[in-house]
């Protein structure tokens, strides 16, 4: 499982952002405390899904709703030649633990720290 190295964006200018290609599974380190933004692109010919699954995700209480599974993680379909990205803070409760990645190898990722 390798961990992926975030990106520090707070600089001036230019910064390098080196991506990663995903293996079957990789971690990242969620930061409550940053604004997180992770892109994930798609360079093969077909649709990828990708998994964010904190080990610590079991239930969150949601107004209207009562208590709602996360324990199953975040899927993010990425279609063959594209890219989506998600803030971090805005799934924060399946990022709760080891953070996972899995289900998209071969897609490549940043993690930016903003």
């Amino acid at each position: 499982m390798p961990a992926i190295t975030s990106i520090e964006a707070n600089a001036i200018g230019d910064f390098s952002a080196p991506i990663t290609t995903l293996t079957a599974s990789d971690t990242i380190t969620f930061n409550p405390g940053r604004v997180q933004l992770l892109v994930i692109r798609n360079p093969t010919g077909g649709s990828l899904t990708l998994k964010i699954d904190g080990d610590a995700g079991t239930t969150v209480a949601v107004p209207g709703l009562g208590n709602v599974s996360v324990a199953g993680g975040y899927d993010i379909v990425v279609g063959a030649g594209l890219s989506r990205a998600v803030r971090l803070s805005t799934i924060s409760s399946y990022c709760q633990g080891v953070v996972t990645l899995t289900g998209a190898a071969t897609a490549v990722v940043q993690l930016f720290n903003i």
